[in-house]
C-alpha cells in the first residue's frame, strides 16, 4: 500500500517537549508522550522549567511548524537557535535528525540522532527514528536493533508504529516470516491501521493462506482507508476463493473510485497473476 513520503506528521507538543515519530518512509505519526522515556532531569513543570528551556521550546515549536509547511531551511535555523539556547537538551538534535532524514542528508541525520541519544539514552522515540534512518540507509540489521531497543522500554507508547517499521525493514531484507510476525504485533496494538492490515493480507495471500488473507483485506476494504492497491488485492483474494459476488463488488469500487489507477488497467487486462 502506498504511504505518503512528504512531511505530513501530526506532531504533538506535550509539557513543552516536541517529539516526532517517523513511520512508513514518511512523517505520518506522532509521539504523544514526549517525556515517557526521558531521563529524570528532562521532566519539568511550568514552575521549575529553566527560562532557557522555555525559550528553546518555543524555537523548537517554530521548527516543527516550518517543517510541517515544507520549509526545511527555516526549520533547521530554528533548531540551530534552540540548540544554541539549550545545548544540553536532546529534543532539538532529534528534530534536526528528522529534518535531515526527510531531505535525504543521511550522514548529518545520523550524527544528530547519535547526539540526542548521547544526551538521553532512554529516548525511545529517537531510537525509533534512528531505526527508520538506518533502514533507509539499507543498514537493516542495525535498524532492527534500534527498533528492538525502543520496544524494550515498557513505558514506550508508540509500539504499534515501531513494530510496523521493523516489519517494513524485515521485508526489505527478504525476511517475510519475521515481517509477518512484526506486522501481527503491530496489528494487535492498532487493528485500525490500514497499512498494516494490507501488508498482512498481502503476505498471507502470497503464501496461499487465502481465508486469513481475506479477513484482513476485507477489514481494510470495508473501511475509509481502502486504496486502489488494497481493492486490487481483495479482488485477487476473492477470485482465488471463488467468491464471485464479493469480487464483483470490489471491482465496481475500484473502477468507480480509482478509475485512472494502474490497478484498473490491470483489471481490464485480466492480469490477476502479474
Amino acid at each position: 500500500m502506498t504511504t505518503r513520503t512528504v512531511p505530513a506528521a501530526l506532531i504533538s507538543v506535550w509539557l513543552g517537549l516536541v517529539t516526532v515519530l517517523l513511520v512508513g518512509g514518511g512523517l505520518t505519526g506522532c509521539a504523544v508522550n514526549g517525556t515517557s522515556a526521558s531521563a529524570p532531569h528532562e521532566s519539568f513543570t511550568d514552575s521549575d522549567e529553566p527560562e532557557s528551556r522555555k525559550r528553546a521550546t518555543n524555537r523548537l515549536k517554530l521548527a516543527v511548524l516550518y517543517f510541517q509547511d515544507g520549509k526545511n531551511n527555516f526549520a533547521l535555523d530554528e533548531v540551530k537557535q534552540a540548540i544554541q539556547i539549550d545545548p544540553n537538551w536532546f529534543e532539538p538534535y532529534g528534530m534536526r535528525g528528522v529534518i535531515y532524514m526527510q531531505t535525504s542528508e543521511f550522514a548529518p541525520a545520523e550524527l544528530s540522532f547519535q547526539k540526542a541519544l548521547s544526551i538521553n539514552p532512554n529516548a525511545s522515540d529517537i531510537k525509533h527514528n534512528y531505526g527508520v534512518l538506518l533502514c533507509k540507509m539499507k543498514r537493516h540489521p542495525d535498524a532492527v536493533k534500534w527498533f528492538n531497543a525502543a520496544l524494550a522500554d515498557p513505558g514506550y507508547g508508540q509500539r504499534a508504529k515501531t513494530w510496523q517499521e521493523m516489519a517494513n525493514c524485515q521485508l526489505a531484507m527478504g525476511q517475510k516470516a519475521e515481517a509477518e510476525a512484526s506486522f501481527m504485533h503491530s496489528y494487535e496494538l492498532d487493528a485500525g491501521n490500514a497499512v498494516t492490515g494490507f501488508q498482512l493480507a498481502n503476505l498471507l495471500f502470497q503464501r496461499g493462506e487465502l481465508v486469513r488473507a481475506q479477513f484482513y483485506a476485507r477489514r481494510v476494504n470495508n473501511g475509509e482507508r481502502a486504496s486502489a492497491e488494497s481493492l486490487w488485492l481483495g479482488i485477487k483474494i476473492e477470485r482465488s476463493l471463488g467468491s464471485t459476488d464479493a469480487q464483483s463488488q470490489l471491482e465496481s469500487q475500484l473502477r468507480k473510485r480509482f478509475a485512472q489507477s494502474p490497478q484498473v488497467l490491470a483489471l481490464e487486462r485480466g492480469a490477476f497473476n502479474e
